[in-house]
């Protein structure tokens, strides 16, 4: 019997309290040997033993690729719900690299001795099935609700989940009676044994019963790895009679993994020379091409979607794919401000594997395609429910390539907070956005409105080139020289068109620069933001502010806050430059500093997003902030419909690229408005109010689902320009789910 696992080497290194130094000496001469496993003893009732739990989190700081493991964990002296938390918390520290095997009891005088709990063999069956549950849910960080558990040996009411491993972390049990070896069969990942102690035949009847047990609980028997312990003294001899002793546990008894029982340096070496490439050859030629892929566990198969060909995944991306029942599932389900609940989450690291996830999101046409870089989009169209999500976030490569002429390559998965303080060193940087934790690709293919806009333009101004996988799967180039009308059509929307893989940008030469927030009394809020207008519009290029503004709450006036950036390291003209924001309404508050531009945009949070439910925004342009405007748009603030106003200061250096020059062709307003909301009748009731004062929408700040948002986003021209390049590109239409620009139809 062979389960498909491919053949792992590990040792088990004795916890020696009097030599501290070597059994560390060993673990690393195990990593450098190129053992997979390093596995410690654990009796904590050995005065003699080191702490196998401390020693293991000293040896993830003293290694870097073995996988790490107790051999086994003596589990009726460790609370499982503690347990659960150090364990995730050394896989989190190690870099996904701690496996848990786990014991029900022995010496159970030993352990009585020390506080704990003496049980039956039954008992102790029954506290260690118990125990799983709780380390599995503690882990479960994508079920919100709290741990409840009342066993007969362990209570959990109410308990916090988390925090969440690195890695789906294996549970592996020491076991040799049957009812142990039922319970793995139900719930563990891994059978570890001692050779020594099992009599003739026994390995044969331990996998009958666990496999038995697992298709009972609706398992699959390759979901469990077999590691048997097995020391140098067992196999003595020459290294040809330790394979022929050893090849039979493979071929006839499914053994995955092989654990070098000794603290001699001697055997070690001679096992990892010797043995190990030996044994393998053996077992190639014995076994020829039964090593598969690893397979999830039951529990994360159940909670496959429907109509995803989960199975036909491609290899290059299994390993980095994310399922709704994976570690890691929690923290890319959703964006920013958006709740999802994706079938599918591939995340490419190459170009290549860009092209291979396309390929398998073509194979499901029916299916929602999302494509996402840093998952900050407002739009939410980067998350969905039941779909697939390409996940550029790998593709962050930041590289100065021509620091003369400021030419910058950039991966789409890179934040702009990071681009920010890679540029810095150079004296450069790029306009993008107001936060840091943005991603290049969903910003740079849609506009991007920042803080040096008006003196630099767009991000998408900056853009020279770029490399992108095209809906067939071809790779290809587009600058003003190749692909020029796709170029054109990258710049303003992208996402209908595309992957883009890589971005190259002349950058801007920006020094320190004048940063200010000021808060303003906004009880007459009409007349602030008709004042704040003007005086943008009347300021030099170097000034660009967003006025954010919020409804009145609980009988307070309502609050504006002022972020300006003035591109000079001068403090007087600084100065100068607010003087004239500082006087449009009563001020609560002021701040100016000088500072660096990265220093604005290093304002990410590390988190992974969480966004819940679905965001409620409007986006439009104005070309100027009338006193009509003014007025209309304090009525809305007054409404109670939305809880977030912003405007954002545009003008200057983007209006002097010509209107047809990108996809991006509102280039003569001077502010971009945003609302948010709740509820999306009464949003876009009173948005529709202020109709008569807009134009137009910013692709990344809108949410309306409604068709004609997308004669707002683009003009007739653009749009039918778009719809002629789409037939080009994209006939199929692969890429129809952010604001689609559908493919002209074209008589044949």
């Amino acid at each position: 019997m062979h389960y498909g696992h491919a053949l792992t080497f590990g040792t088990f290194l004795t916890p020696t309290a009097t030599e501290p130094a070597r059994v560390v000496s060993l673990a690393t001469r195990s990593e450098e040997l190129g053992f997979d496993l390093v596995s410690i003893q654990d009796h904590p009732y050995q005065p003699a033993h080191l702490d196998a739990w401390t020693l293991l989190t000293w040896l993830a700081g003293r290694t870097r690729r073995v996988t790490l493991a107790p051999n086994v964990l003596n589990l009726p002296l460790r609370d499982p719900a503690v347990l659960a938390g150090a364990a995730s918390s050394l896989d989190r520290l190690s870099g996904g690299r701690l496996a848990l095997a786990l014991g029900a009891g022995a010496f159970w005088k030993a352990i009585g001795a020390m506080g704990g709990r003496t049980l039956s063999p039954g008992e102790s069956v029954t506290a260690l099935s118990e125990a799983i549950d709780i380390i599995r849910a503690s882990w479960d960080v994508g079920d919100e609700r709290p741990i409840r558990l009342n066993g007969e040996h362990y209570r959990v009411d109410g308990a916090a989940r988390g925090p969440e491993p690195a890695h789906d972390v294996p549970l592996w049990l020491g076991a040799y009676k049957p009812r142990m070896l039922r319970l793995l069969g139900a719930k563990g990942d891994g059978w570890v044994v001692t050779h020594q102690l099992l009599r003739p035949g026994q390995l044969a009847e331990g996998n009958k019963l666990i496999d038995e047990a697992a298709v009972a609980a609706g398992r699959d028997p390759r979901e469990i790895r077999r590691l048997l312990n097995v020391s140098g003294d067992f196999l003595g001899g020459p290294g040809e009679a330790w394979v022929d002793a050893l090849l039979p546990l493979v071929v006839e008894d499914g053994v995955g993994t092989f654990i070098l029982a000794t603290d001699d340096t001697a055997t070690l070496e001679r096992f990892a020379g010797e043995v190990a490439p030996a044994l393998r050859e053996a077992v190639d030629r014995e076994l020829p091409g039964t090593s598969l892929p690893p397979l999830r566990r039951a529990a994360v198969r159940a909670r496959r979607r429907e109509g995803i060909a989960y199975d036909d995944v491609p290899a290059a991306l299994a390993d980095a794919a994310i399922e709704p029942g994976d570690v890691g599932y929690a923290g890319v389900r959703s964006t920013y401000l958006r709740g999802g609940a994706p079938g599918l989450v591939l995340r490419p690291r190459t170009e290549e594997e860009v092209a291979e996830a396309l390929a398998f999101a073509r194979a499901h046409p029916r299916l929602p395609l999302s494509l996402r870089s840093g998952g900050h989009g407002i739009s939410g169209r980067s998350t969905n429910d039941g779909g697939i999500v390409i996940d550029v976030s790998r593709l962050n490569s930041i590289e100065v390539v021509d620091p003369a002429r400021r030419r910058v390559h950039i991966g789409p998965g890179a934040r702009w907070a990071d681009v920010a303080a890679a540029l810095a060193p150079h004296g450069l940087a790029l306009t993008s956005g107001d936060y840091g934790g943005v991603g290049v690709g969903g910003l740079a293919t849609a506009g991007g409105l920042g803080f040096l806009a008006r003196e630099h333009g767009l991000t998408i101004d900056h853009l020279r080139a770029v490399r992108m996988v095209l809906a067939d799967g071809s790779v290809v180039r587009a600058s003003d020289d190749e692909n020029p009308e796709l170029f054109w059509a990258v710049r303003g929307a992208g996402a209908n068109f595309g992957v883009v893989t890589s971005f190259e940008f002349e950058a801007d030469e920006v020094g320190d620069v004048g940063w200010a927030r000021l808060v303003f009394d906004a009880s007459d809020t009409a007349g602030l933001l008709h004042r704040w207008g003007a005086t943008q519009e009347a300021a030099p290029r170097d000034v660009t502010s967003f006025l954010l503004v919020g409804p009145p709450r609980r009988g307070r006036p309502p609050v504006a806050h002022l972020m300006a950036m003035v591109d000079s390291a001068d403090p007087e003209t600084v100065l100068d430059r607010l003087r004239p924001f500082a006087e449009i309404g009563p001020l609560h508050d002021q701040s100016v500093v000088l500072t660096s531009y990265a220093s604005v945009m290093a304002n990410a949070s590390p988190e992974a997003h969480n966004g819940h439910g679905e965001p409620v925004t409007r986006s439009a342009f104005a070309e100027h902030i009338t006193p009509e405007f003014a007025a209309d748009a304090e009525r809305l603030l007054r409404s109670g419909a939305v809880y977030f106003f912003q405007i954002r200061a545009v003008g200057g250096a983007v209006a002097d690229v010509p209107p047809d020059a990108t996809a991006y062709a509102h280039r003569s307003a001077n502010f971009s408005v945003t609302t948010f909301g709740v509820d999306r009748r009464r949003v876009d009731a009173e948005w529709d109010r202020l109709a008569g004062h807009l134009d137009g929408l910013y692709l990344s700040f809108e949410t309306d689902p409604r068709p004609e948002r997308l004669a707002d986003a683009f003009p007739p021209a653009t749009l039918r320009r778009l719809r002629e390049l789409k037939a080009t590109y994209d006939p199929g239409n692969v890429f129809r789910d952010n604001f689609n620009v559908t493919p002209e139809r074209r008589s044949h």
